[in-house]
């Protein structure tokens, strides 16, 4: 075991997102997972029923006592839905963690449309998290609320990279998932190398519950285990595309992922 990974975001009652998913795809890649929960939040497959809210001083109090005893390699966020959960994870990490490596996924919205980002946050969002983010994770929808820009192809997605680049993150991972066609295409742009590619056949599923919230934390545990940027981004798309394909199927929704895909049934 390689690679401790610190998570702050919320919880997924039905196992497929959030700090559910981020547990199981930081272990099944070799890492150890640790978490400060930031919500709860009552939902299957179809969608977001409740979310209840955990205390900002107990958010601080799960950071600290990780970090100032286990430590940690990388960091990733997730479901940080309100100004005082942002503030209150910022804070920490900057007084805590300044120099680890930071993965900010920008949830926003439910794979069911629920809101899990409140509106008045967007801006919280994006002079905090995405300023300090090592690396940005964002699907087409989260990209365009983040810089109000309208993205249709390839050229829009590395154009809103580029100016997401001006936010802060060194590195931007523009997700394709939510555009048409067959190929699935996810462009990494960095600051400081030329943008680089990376290109799949799109597969037909309703099994994609938990795909942003994995992918992260699959380049979490890379960049914690000591991969390049490319490399962490390469690896984690080949376990999450593993992980749609072996989808167990379960739930009348949008189901989970295999993520356990890399665990021999045998051991």
């Amino acid at each position: 075991m390689k690679g401790r990974v610190l998570i702050c975001a919320g919880s997924d009652s039905g196992g497929g997102a959030g700090i559910q998913a981020d547990i199981k795809a930081v272990t099944a890649l070799g890492g150890f997972a640790m978490t400060a929960i930031t919500a709860l939040t009552a939902q299957n497959t179809e969608g977001v029923h409740g979310v209840y809210d955990v205390h900002e001083e107990f958010i601080a109090k799960q950071i600290e006592l990780v970090l100032k005893d286990l430590g940690a390699d990388c960091i990733k966020t997730g479901m940080l839905h309100s100004i005082p959960v942002i503030e209150t994870v910022h804070k920490a990490l900057a007084e805590l963690a300044p120099d680890t490596p930071l993965v900010v996924d920008p949830v926003m919205v439910a794979k069911g449309g629920h809101p899990l980002l409140e509106p008045q946050a967007l801006n919280a969002m994006k002079n905090r998290m995405v300023a300090r983010a090592t690396l940005l994770t964002p699907n087409i929808p989260e990209a365009e609320l983040l810089t109000g820009q309208k993205i249709t192809g390839r050229d829009d997605m590395l154009r809103v990279g580029e100016i997401l680049l001006k936010l802060g993150p060194k590195h931007v991972l523009m997700k394709g998932g939510h555009m048409e066609g067959d190929e699935l295409v996810d462009i990494l742009v960095s600051a400081d190398a030329e943008p680089v590619s990376f290109s799949s056949e799109r597969i037909d599923t309703p099994h994609t519950h938990g795909t942003g919230c994995t992918t992260a934390s699959a380049i979490a545990a890379g960049l914690a285990q000591g991969l390049s940027v490319e490399n962490a981004v390469s690896r984690a798309r080949d376990y999450v595309r593993k992980a749609i394909l072996s989808a167990p199927g379960y739930g009348h929704g949008h189901g989970p992922l295999n993520h356990a895909h890399t665990v021999r049934a045998d051991v």
